[in-house]
């Protein structure tokens, strides 16, 4: 994709799963891809990897639930490059599991911050250099525990991805101004190591997930990662304040 020649697209939480198959997407589409992480060991390895495959690309360690260090970090990107045009907001996770009697509220805040807080933290700083992009746009990360709540334990999961639904369409009002289009993806299960513990653990009942996909089996990350190019690029100039759930018809029953 020449028209993607000169861009550059930040990817948090990037060493590693859905995250890095997004930079490898976006990198091939031309791209200057600018990754972020916690593991800075990864992260090194990861640019060596993605700069093998002639992608030009840039790591930078910061924790996303920190409001000084993303503030700071995406200053400096924003300013090294004089614009930003995509921000992939893919930092997120679990965080553990706690049911509601037991939880601390240490524990509540983390799963928020990391899910909710890394968004705003993360748009709000990029909005300027947003501004000067080409076709920019924001795609954040909900799942289908916003609409269902979760599992037992995954409550405050489910609560902070509902919460990125709705800032989603918030950002998207409050952006459409500037031309800059904000979208969410709603990953099924995506065979990632986001799943190596009851992988590893439960064998049968990550077995039986499949069963309750229409399409039959787990996601791949690239098929993420298919998604967030179409939304990044042209053909999607017109799509704005939407989620578009990736999960091979799961949850609908079969």
């Amino acid at each position: 994709m020449s028209n993607s020649k000169g861009k550059v697209a930040v990817i948090t939480g990037a060493t590693g799963g859905i995250g890095f198959a997004v930079a490898q997407r976006l990198g091939k589409d031309g791209y200057t891809v600018v990754l972020n992480g916690i593991d800075n060991e990864a992260g090194a390895k990861r640019i060596k990897e993605l700069s093998a495959e002639g992608i030009t690309a840039e790591y930078y360690g910061f924790d996303v639930t920190k409001e000084d260090e993303v503030t700071a970090n995406i200053n400096k990107i924003g300013k090294k490059y004089g614009k930003i045009d995509v921000l992939v907001n893919n930092a997120g996770g679990l965080g553990g599991r706690s049911r509601f009697e037991e939880m601390t509220t240490e524990f509540y805040r983390f799963v928020m911050a990391l899910n909710l807080d890394s968004v705003f933290f993360a748009s709000r700083a990029a909005i300027p250099y947003l501004k000067k992009g080409d076709l920019p746009t924001i795609i954040n990360y909900t799942s289908i525990a916003g609409w269902n709540a979760g599992g037992p334990g995954a409550g405050i999961y489910g609560t902070s991805k509902a919460g990125v639904h709705a800032i989603t369409r918030a950002l998207a009002k409050d952006l459409a101004e500037y031309g800059i289009r904000v979208n969410a993806v709603s990953p099924g299960t995506i065979d990632t190591p986001f799943h190596t513990e009851i992988k590893s653990t439960k064998p049968e009942v990550f077995a039986s997930w499949k069963n309750n996909i229409l399409l039959g089996r787990l996601g791949q990350p690239e098929e993420v990662a298919s998604v967030i190019s179409f939304l990044a690029g042209k053909d999607a100039a017109f799509l704005t304040a939407e989620t578009i759930q990736i999960g091979g018809g799961q949850g609908l029953g079969i």
